[in-house]
Parts: structure tokens; C-alpha cells; sequence
């Protein structure tokens, strides 16, 4: 340990340009007043002064082989126990080593009793505390119910129910809805009951699925409870317009099919997915999407932006060399490649389907609410779809009459009316003006949840200062 420290010293004193002295050697030096000092003393004083870094540094060698070992036993627990990477990315997980080494020396994990009994009751209890403190949140500003269902790998139907709020999402409850038919009278009765939990004081409006019986359930809903409104889900609402495009539209149907064809073809085959990457500089084909109709028009996207380089590996002489060259199938795919209509087609299928994307990934985002935009960004989407097809009616309009068969049936509502109106980054806009049907809704929003149709008169009132 002393040869250590010794040559650390003697180290720092090279870099300080004080020459080499070891510790215990008599060094020599002029200061400012050109008065000489012992060597002894000088050695002493640097030895004192050097005392911290030579401990510092030693004590950093040893805490970075320390720092290793209980980095290979952490990154140990994750691997044999099967936790997934993105753990180590969580608060809790840096908030846990940090309170473990503030407790210092001798501190025992918690036990699998411990976690498995008091703990978890105490956990829980802090979640009922946490969502006491959102309900006190919700009766100041309101909050929206969102439903969700799904089914489990025993077949189970469950329902997730959800608060929304400016403070936050919190998850309320699940309930097994396995035993219940999906007929709109037992599933009103399901979200009538969350409501009253929740308190019918504090819910601006629920939020479902567009499935018809839910549909019937908001009906049902708004009749019984005055204030409160059912609103369709925008984005199931939007993935529906896609999929009537896909549907309804020959040319997008056929364009899909045959992006689907290509891509299913060279993904199939190990050969091909290399020889695709090769041309492709590693790009993949297929993009995942927010929702299923969404990845369709997603990977036309991206067979679109790959184009050249897929006509050049189907033109390569590794493809034509290849067996799969020869082959029925083989050549179909290969004759789509090669056919300029197809990618005309391709274009024309993306200037429809890429303005309603862009609305979709908005409201299926969590950057910014999306109520106080969607009407919004529905009419800029109609505008660009419009211009892309540079204004021939034949192109866009029925591309519009899908859009407005959901827009106006299902997801024009009077509260994305009023969103839009009180929006102030939109209100205050150079541009902004307000149709006679959307300020009518607006009303009709402020009526219902008001309850009281002479407060009309004191918002108009409140109304003109917001304008000015």
C-alpha cells in the first residue's frame, strides 16, 4: 500500500512540474521572494497537501472495482429472474439504490413476507391516499371516465376503468365482465355504477369504444345523468375511418393487398429479409402503428420511402439468380415491384391516409390533450387531403364523405366544439372564426353542464372579455 502511495505522489509531483522526489527526499525550491526553503519542509508541505487527492484516487480505484462487482450482481438479478431492460429507466428503480445507500451499512432487503404482506398493505394504502387526493382534484375541475376492454389468456372479458383528469390519469378498477352479455342494458348499468362512484358532480363525460351498444349506453347515460356527456373514443373513431377507406375505396383495398402480398412474401424468407437489407441499408419494410389500420397505410409509407431501393433488388442478379426467381409466386412479386402503377397508387392511398395519421397520432399521444385540437386538426386534415389531390372533387370528395361519416355521426361533439372555442392558442389566432353551427354546440355544451339556461346571458357576458 506505502509503494502505492508512493508512486501516486510521485506521480502528482511530475505533473506539478516539482520534479521527481519521492516522499522523504529533500527538495529544493525558490519562491517569490527568492528565499529558499528546506527541503524537508517542502516536502512535508506537499505531502499534506497531497494527501486528499492520493486518498481520493486510491479510493476511486478501489470503489470502480467495487462499482463492477455490484453491477454484475444487479445486472445478475435482472437476467436470472427475467426483468425486462427498461426497469432500470423507471424512478423508483434509482430512488430504491438511493435510500438503500443513504441507510448505509447493514441494511437487509426487504423479506418475501415483508413484500409479500405489511408492505404491500402499505403501498396500497398510499394509492387510496393518492387517489383521495385526485377526487379532491376532480371536484374542483372535473374529470373524464375512460373504458377500455380486453380479453385475457383464459378468454375472460375485463373492463379497465380510468379517471382522467389535469392532475392526471389514475386507474380505478377492473371488473370481470365475462358473465355479463354485451346487451347496452347490463353495461349502462356497469358505468352507471362507475359514475356514481366516481360522483356524477365531478364527470364531464365518459369516454368508450364506437361499438353500437356502447353507443346505446351513452344515450342511456346522458338521459339519466343531465350533466355529463358520452364521448366516442377519437381514436378508435379515426382508425374507423381508415379501415372504411380501406374497405369502401377499390384502389386502397387492392393497393393494401398487394403491399401486404409484397411484404409477407419477403419476410417469410431468411434469404430475402438479408438480400432487403443489403439494398435497404438495413430498413425494415413493415411499421408498426398505433392501431391495426394505421400499420397498413403505415407500411405502404414505408414500402414508398424504400421504392428504389426494392426495384434495384428485384432487378439484382442475386434475385434473378435466385430459386425464388423461378417460382409462380416469385415472380408475381416481383412483377408488383416493377410496376410503376402500383407506386402511383401507392401515392395516391398515402394523400388520403396520412392527414387522418397525423390526427391520429395526436390524439393517441400524450404531449398535449388532444379535445381542445381535434376539430381543428379534422378540418386542416380535410384541407391538406383537399390540396393534395390539387382540388379535383373526383379525387378528395369521397375520400370527405367517409371522413364526414364518422366526423358528423360519431365524433363531432358539443364538447370538442366548446374545446375548440376555448382554446386560446387557436381563439387568439389571426385566422380564427367560428361557424353558427359550432358556436351553437358551444352553447349547448355550457347549457347542459350548467344546468341553468339564465346563466346564458352572464357567460355571453364573460365571453366577450375572453375575445378581448
Amino acid at each position: 500500500m506505502w509503494d502505492v502511495v508512493s508512486g501516486l505522489q510521485v506521480n502528482l509531483m511530475k505533473k506539478t512540474n516539482m520534479g521527481g522526489a519521492s516522499p522523504g527526499e529533500a527538495t529544493k525550491e525558490v519562491d517569490t521572494t527568492g528565499e529558499k526553503r528546506k527541503g524537508k519542509e517542502l516536502d512535508g508541505n506537499i505531502f499534506k497537501k497531497t494527501r486528499i487527492s492520493t486518498q481520493t484516487t486510491i479510493n476511486n480505484i478501489f470503489k470502480k472495482n467495487l462499482r463492477e462487482e455490484v453491477c454484475l450482481e444487479i445486472s445478475a438479478f435482472f437476467y436470472n429472474n427475467g426483468i425486462p431492460f427498461n426497469v432500470s429507466r423507471s424512478e423508483e428503480y434509482s430512488r430504491m439504490f438511493e435510500k438503500a445507500i443513504r441507510y448505509g451499512q447493514g441494511f437487509k432487503p426487504p423479506s418475501y413476507h415483508e413484500l409479500r404482506v405489511p408492505l404491500l398493505k402499505k403501498h396500497v394504502e398510499l394509492v387510496q391516499q393518492s387517489l383521495e387526493e385526485h377526487r379532491e382534484y376532480w371536484k374542483q375541475v372535473g374529470c373524464t371516465i375512460m373504458t377500455d376492454g380486453w380479453t385475457d389468456k383464459r378468454r375472460r372479458t375485463i373492463l379497465n376503468f380510468l379517471v382522467n383528469s389535469p392532475k392526471g390519469t389514475v386507474f380505478l378498477k377492473s371488473i370481470d365482465a365475462s358473465h355479463i352479455t354485451k346487451t347496452a342494458d347490463k353495461i349502462f348499468k356497469m358505468i352507471d355504477d362507475v359514475v356514481e362512484e366516481v360522483g356524477e358532480e365531478n364527470v364531464i363525460q365518459v369516454v368508450t369504444d364506437n361499438a353500437a351498444n356502447y353507443k346505446a349506453v351513452g344515450e342511456m347515460l346522458m338521459k339519466k345523468r343531465k350533466k355529463l356527456f358520452w364521448t366516442p373514443c377519437a381514436a378508435h373513431c379515426i382508425d374507423l375511418m381508415l379501415e372504411d377507406l380501406e374497405k369502401k375505396v377499390t384502389l386502397h383495398k387492392d393497393t393494401i393487398y398487394k403491399g401486404r402480398k409484397i411484404t409477407t412474401y419477403i419476410y417469410a424468407r431468411t434469404a430475402l429479409i438479408a438480400l432487403l437489407h443489403i439494398h435497404t441499408k438495413g430498413k425494415d419494410l413493415v411499421r408498426p402503428g398505433m392501431t391495426r389500420f394505421a400499420t397498413s397505410y403505415l407500411t405502404l409509407g414505408c414500402l414508398n420511402d424504400n421504392k428504389g431501393s426494392l426495384i434495384k433488388m428485384f432487378l439484382s442478379d442475386q434475385w434473378t439468380s435466385s430459386n425464388f426467381a423461378k417460382t409462380k409466386d416469385g415472380k408475381i412479386i416481383a412483377s408488383v415491384v416493377l410496376d410503376k402503377v402500383f407506386w402511383k397508387e401507392v401515392v395516391i392511398c398515402l394523400r388520403a391516409a396520412y392527414p387522418l395519421l397525423h390526427v391520429l397520432r395526436m390524439v393517441d399521444s400524450e404531449e398535449k390533450p388532444a379535445m381542445g385540437f381535434i376539430y381543428e386538426e379534422m378540418t386542416s386534415a380535410k384541407k391538406k387531403i383537399r390540396d393534395a389531390f390539387q382540388g379535383v372533387e373526383t379525387s378528395y370528395i369521397p375520400i370527405w364523405d367517409i371522413i364526414d361519416a364518422r366526423w358528423g355521426n360519431q365524433l363531432h361533439r358539443p364538447l370538442h366544439a366548446a374545446g375548440y372555442y376555448l382554446n386560446p392558442q387557436i381563439h387568439y389566432s389571426s385566422g380564427f372564426k367560428i361557424a353558427y353551427e359550432l358556436k351553437k354546440q358551444f352553447y349547448a355544451c355550457m347549457e347542459r353542464m350548467t344546468g341553468n339556461p339564465d346563466l346564458i346571458t352572464k357567460m355571453d357576458v364573460q365571453l366577450e372579455d375572453f375575445k378581448t
